[in-house]
């Protein structure tokens, strides 16, 4: 079987599907990464420079207002409000970032399934936004919603509910 790249990895703002073949040690391959053709791809969002950088000097509801496509920004206002107690502001917040991420994830080739690593920093705002969604659904008793969101946030990356579940940020 031939080992060959379904994407080339050219930066931090392209979007990037990855696949791997366990166990395999690509070594000297001209930058390619080892691929699975039958296997189903991580994907890998764009960095968002832009918002992290507005983080640093505006508030959250700016950064929004600044970058809507953004699901860290939702979801960073998601627990804004979560931490006020406005859990119906929190949930609908979540909501927003949760479409506006999975609008993020079709555009990088997502079909539905797959890994999305919260080890790859950009995919951190969408995953945050589910989690949010999910917590917001907890929230006001969307029981069937909370299991989605817990199907969804393991498939995506089994590592993600319990690194969210112990932040403190």
């Amino acid at each position: 079987m031939t080992v060959c790249d379904i994407s080339v990895l050219h930066d931090e703002t392209s979007y990037t599907r990855v696949a791997t073949v366990p166990g395999t040690d690509v070594g000297d391959d001209g930058g390619m990464t080892a691929t699975n053709l039958l296997g189903v791809p991580e994907t890998r969002l764009p960095a968002e420079p832009d918002v992290v950088a507005d983080l640093e000097t505006l508030t959250t509801a700016e950064v929004v207002v600044a970058h809507p496509t953004s699901s860290l920004a939702w979801a960073l206002l998601s627990d804004e409000a979560d931490a006020r107690g406005a859990e119906l502001e929190a949930y609908a917040y979540a909501r927003v970032g949760y479409h506006r991420g999975l609008d993020a994830l079709r555009k990088a080739g997502w079909r539905g399934q797959g890994p999305v690593p919260w080890s790859h920093e950009p995919n951190r705002g969408v995953l945050r936004s589910l989690f949010a969604l999910r917590r917001g659904a907890a929230a006001i008793g969307e029981v069937d919603e909370v299991e989605r969101l817990t199907t969804f946030l393991h498939d995506a990356d089994p590592a993600v509910l319990p690194t969210l579940e112990t932040r403190t940020d």
